[in-house]
């Protein structure tokens, strides 16, 4: 159950509008490095999160996914200023053409079309938020893996937003959504960590029998240099491996296999008759 107070996670305000930002915004609301996506990735790993010892990481990942609810309602609110004072006009900018207006003024028609000059669930391009990118793969660790990597990209993205733009209250806006990324990257790394002081968690998923899988190539790192060339050597084509099971070692791998014989085609697959046996 989920409950609003009506008022907004932080201040949002706009001192220029600009439509050309309401739409580079969108990127940070439906984009793949945006914040639907990780509201729905935190609730969806919630969710589905199972056994005992658990508690305590689903009630994490609802709060911040709570949080990151605030934060599409933050941007969705940036970009319904940033499209205050945009004339409804085509007429005006697109007289002097230059490519009409780049494409009148790079803007992104749908938020006025389909919004009433206000945001949309889709990217900067206008692609709808497709839900393809939501991991939750009911691993904790590699759930955590893939939060940490979510809040990279979310930062990257926020931070280059704030290079986008001199408005003052934007700039505010993003420092506060790039403090939060910082703290989230670190939370779920803290994650992580707690769970290694109970037992390493590499490989993912720690569960299964490692004496099952094919060691020969467990810690090999193969390389596929061509002429003879040395495979890229560094922290991990030597030493112990990094879940301390094991030593790294660097091969340069050579074919195992023979050459794929493919099977006949079916009956009512209708190929071409050169495919038919006995051509």
């Amino acid at each position: 159950m989920f409950y609003t107070d009506y008022k907004l996670q932080f201040p949002v305000r706009v001192e220029t509008p600009s439509p050309v930002f309401a739409r580079a915004l969108q990127q940070a609301i439906g984009g793949v490095e945006g914040e639907i996506r990780v509201a729905m990735q935190y609730m969806f790993q919630a969710w589905g999160m199972k056994g005992l010892g658990s508690a305590r990481y689903r009630d994490l990942l609802l709060n911040t996914a709570a949080e990151e609810l605030g934060h599409i309602e933050m941007l969705a609110t940036a970009v319904a200023l940033n499209l205050e004072g945009a004339p409804l006009e085509l007429q005006e900018e697109g007289a002097a053409d230059a490519a009409v207006g780049s494409i009148m003024g790079g803007r992104n028609f749908r938020q006025f079309l389909s919004a009433g000059l206000g945001a949309l669930p889709v990217d900067a391009d206008g692609v709808p938020f497709d839900m393809s990118h939501i991991y939750a793969s009911g691993n904790i660790a590699g759930d955590m893996y893939a939060n940490i990597t979510a809040e990279g990209t979310g930062r990257t993205l926020a931070t280059r937003l704030y290079h986008m733009t001199n408005d003052a209250g934007m700039r505010e806006m993003l420092a506060y959504l790039i403090a939060r990324d910082t703290m989230h990257q670190n939370q779920w790394k803290a994650v992580l960590e707690e769970l290694e002081a109970e037992n390493p968690q590499m490989p993912v998923p720690n569960s299964f029998p490692q004496a099952e899988e094919n060691q020969e190539f467990s810690y090999a790192f193969l390389g596929f240099t061509a002429d003879g060339a040395e495979p890229p050597a560094g922290r991990w084509s030597e030493g112990e491996s990094v879940d301390g099971k094991g030593t790294f070692t660097t091969r340069a791998m050579e074919p195992m296999g023979d050459v794929p014989t493919p099977p006949a085609p079916r009956p009512g697959t209708y190929p071409q008759t050169s495919q038919l046996p006995d051509q």
